[in-house]
């Protein structure tokens, strides 16, 4: 009953959807607490504006109610959906905000499709041409153009002018080394983004089994700040600083729990209300060139194909390296280099 009711006012339907896509994008771009980094372009031109643009083409013609050219917008984003879905897979990245796009698409297209008409019923051959329907479009002369077509077209056309990255990075040439805190034959390096909750849950979860890393003298820890949001590059560069003003170990642990608290309940945005936040905090920092620093960043992210926050990587030796992800996955990991280092010692 629903859907023969929105079958019957589709093109209000359709407008309605296109309208919480268009909220979805502006939510994705906005949001500062997705874990995943996942971004693209077309000619340079960001896919979020891209989706939005769409969507706008898409409710003006349902509202003059054009419905050839709304199905025509349907199909092909069908084929953008399917190429888009597949470079997720390939990359194993998945970004629920573009799949929840997706589904609206493929929503909005079943409300829209009509059964084709007989022409392909006189050769079945032809059958599977007409599958997702057909269009007339009287102002190019086109009569029963197979939708599948449209959806080729726009499988092919994203796949020539897409450009996609699933690895966060400052970008530049590497120079100097990430701040590291203690010394050993092990390393523990833990990839977060400070709008990140599930970073924030490991990182106080596991403030304690640091500390105890680091008294052991037998492990150094390595924080590296992923920039899933747009806004973690600032927070990074005055992590930077706090360590570069020689605060010690615990004070370095508290001003990440402070950083963890400015980006999650303060939400803090901009460079100036942070700064204040953080001598509010009577945290101490020191300037410097931060850029080589996050270049280093970006390598090390790119080297441990780190696509998703948190992760994190234990290194025993050179050839035994472990990796971990998510929050009960690290902690696990955690304890477990933690039960091996009092075995060493046995």
């Amino acid at each position: 009953m629903i859907f023969l009711q929105a079958k019957k006012h589709r093109h209000h339907v359709t407008i309605i959807l296109a309208l919480a896509g268009i909220a979805l994008m502006f939510y994705y771009n906005y949001c500062g607490t997705s874990c995943r980094y996942l971004q693209g372009d077309i000619w340079e031109i960001d896919l979020k504006l891209v989706g939005s643009a769409y969507m706008i083409v898409l409710i003006f013609f349902a509202a003059i109610r054009q419905a050839s050219l709304v199905r025509f917008l349907l199909a092909a984003g069908l084929g953008v959906e399917v190429y888009l879905f597949s470079f997720q897979v390939q990359n194993d990245v998945y970004c629920p905000f573009c799949l929840a796009f997706a589904l609206m698409i493929i929503t909005v297209f079943i409300i829209d499709y009509e059964i084709p008409t007989t022409t392909w019923r006189e050769n079945r051959r032809r059958m599977w041409l007409y599958f997702l329907g057909e269009i007339r479009l009287p102002m190019f002369k086109l009569q029963n153009l197979p939708l599948l077509l449209i959806s080729l077209l726009g499988y092919f056309v994203i796949a020539f002018t897409f450009s996609g990255s699933v690895t966060p990075a400052y970008g530049g040439e590497v120079f100097r080394v990430i701040p590291t805190l203690g010394k050993g034959n092990y390393e523990v390096i833990l990839f977060t983004d400070y709008f990140c909750p599930p970073c924030r849950a490991i990182d106080t979860k596991a403030e304690p089994l640091f500390e105890e890393f680091l008294a052991s003298r037998q492990v150094r820890i390595k924080f590296v700040d992923v920039p899933m949001s747009k806004v973690t590059p600032i927070y990074a560069k005055y992590y930077l600083y706090a360590v570069n003003a020689g605060n010690t170990v615990k004070q370095v642990l508290k001003i990440r729990a402070k950083l963890f608290s400015a980006a999650q309940e303060r939400k803090i945005l901009k460079e100036d209300e942070l700064l204040l936040y953080l001598s509010e905090q009577n945290i101490i920092w020191k300037p410097y060139d931060e850029k080589p620093v996050l270049q280093q960043f970006s390598q090390v992210i790119r080297e441990n194909a780190v696509n998703k926050t948190p992760i994190c990587v234990v290194k025993y030796s050179a050839t035994d390296i472990k990796k971990y992800i998510g929050r009960d996955e690290i902690w696990d990991g955690l304890t477990k280099l933690k039960k091996h280092l009092r075995a060493s010692k046995r």
